[in-house]
């Protein structure tokens, strides 16, 4: 089975940071536990980072969320330490991006499919409401007959309701949510 596992943005500031949440800093460890138990298996990881730069308060993100935060080169846009060394252990690619999906991992993925078919797309990381469930949507566009997990331990929303809002959402677009 060819499966990928993508390590959404758990990055310091979502976890500790700026924008972080107890939910979050609980997820922590569950990502790590399955990125450790996917890489042993000879899983492929990938890792997104939110990424934004100084001039972030006047793009119409910031100013919807006027809360500077993963400004590239900060502590906050780093990936949480113990979720780097794990994906650094199987030598995951990361795709940085600068909004809530990235197309170009999107593309990635579907030429990567044309050569060797992907038969699942797992995801896992922050926030379950806005990039999960972002990326979740556009690799299911993407990839349409590819399978596409979200779990929903090794996640963490804005808010525990909006975490489960995101999970109801993307059951709905035949998206499969480990609970």
């Amino acid at each position: 089975m060819n499966k990928v596992l993508v390590v959404i943005d758990s990055q310091n500031d979502f976890i500790d940071g700026a924008l972080g949440t107890a939910e979050a800093r609980a997820a922590v460890s569950k990502i790590v536990d399955k990125i450790y138990a996917e890489g042993d298996k000879g899983t492929e990881i990938f890792t997104t980072q939110d990424t934004h730069y100084a001039d972030y308060l006047n793009t119409q993100e910031g100013r919807s969320l006027p809360i500077e935060h993963t400004i590239d080169g900060t502590y906050g846009h780093e990936l949480n330490s113990q979720i780097k060394t794990a994906v650094t252990k199987y030598g995951a690619k990361n795709f940085k991006k600068e909004t809530f999906g990235s197309v170009e991992l999107a593309q990635y993925l579907q030429a990567q499919n044309r050569e060797n078919p992907i038969d699942e797309i797992e995801l896992i990381g922050l926030d379950t409401d806005i990039c999960v469930i972002s990326n979740a949507l556009l690799f299911k566009a993407f990839l349409p007959e590819t399978i596409i997990k979200v779990d929903a331990a090794c996640c963490a929303g804005v808010t525990p309701e909006s975490h489960e809002r995101a999970l109801q959402s993307m059951e709905v677009c035949q998206i499969i949510v480990i609970r």
